[in-house]
């Protein structure tokens, strides 16, 4: 299964944020047997997410969105999912009452804050979903996430975006397989072995250099477990590991 990622996010783009959210994504897919093909970094531009959302769409077998759901003016990954589907923005009613009897509870339980503060909520905007598309909610987020046909659309909050991750986390496997071997030779000792390894045995084999007091990294990965454990047995044989 190749996934794609796309995150949404002027802050992004400007260095303000780290972009975690890609390399966490990157780590569960790949652990569930999927492969990341595509990390896309887009700013808050509704024409231009849409257009990254129908290309992928069209060229991967899951998409996954993550930032700008939620219902201030700058949040507009849903829209523009909708408008990369051609689809409208609706608002189911059972997820608008679901996050309005969410928003009183809310309420209920911080008095102090709401006196002080004028809250303006959208709660159209955090319920809303392209049409045909599946509401998505958590006890995490305030602002629906949703599915449809393959993409994905998640919150930008870490650790929103981690709890609505594990709502779909099913729906991503694949039949890659990793090793990884750790080394205290520099890279440029590793080469010939790493060929070798590659023509060998039929496996993608990458190398990581030390980093502060990491040792190296030799990463072997395949579509069959039997192969890649043959190949990182070889290559423990002609290369110092730790």
């Amino acid at each position: 299964m190749e996934v794609a990622l796309v995150t949404v996010g002027d802050e992004l783009l400007a260095g303000d944020t780290e972009n975690t959210n890609a390399s966490w994504l990157g780590r569960q897919l790949t652990a569930a047997g999927a492969t990341v093909t595509r990390v896309l970094t887009v700013p808050d531009e509704e024409a231009v997410i849409a257009d990254a959302v129908a290309r992928y769409h069209d060229a991967f077998d899951g998409v996954i969105v993550t930032g700008g759901i939620g219902g201030t003016p700058d949040d507009i990954t849903k829209a523009a999912v909708a408008r990369a589907f051609d689809r409208d923005l609706v608002v189911p009613d059972d997820v608008r009452a679901h996050l309005e009897a969410k928003a009183e509870r809310f309420a209920d339980d911080n008095p102090e804050m709401v006196d002080r503060y004028d809250m303006d909520l959208d709660l159209d905007a955090w319920a809303s979903v392209p049409e045909g598309g599946q509401a998505l909610l958590t006890d995490e987020s305030f602002a629906a996430g949703c599915v449809i046909d393959r993409v994905y659309v998640l919150p930008g909050i870490p650790e929103e975006l981690k709890a609505m991750y594990e709502t779909i986390a099913d729906e991503f496997d694949g039949d890659r397989t990793t090793e990884t071997i750790h080394t205290p030779a520099p890279e440029g000792a590793l080469v010939t072995h790493i060929t070798a390894a590659r023509e060998q045995f039929a496996v993608a084999v990458g190398s990581y250099p030390r980093k502060d007091d990491a040792p190296g990294r030799v990463k072997i990965t395949g579509d069959d477990p039997a192969t890649v454990a043959d190949a990182a047995a070889w290559l423990r044989e002609h290369i110092e590991t730790e």
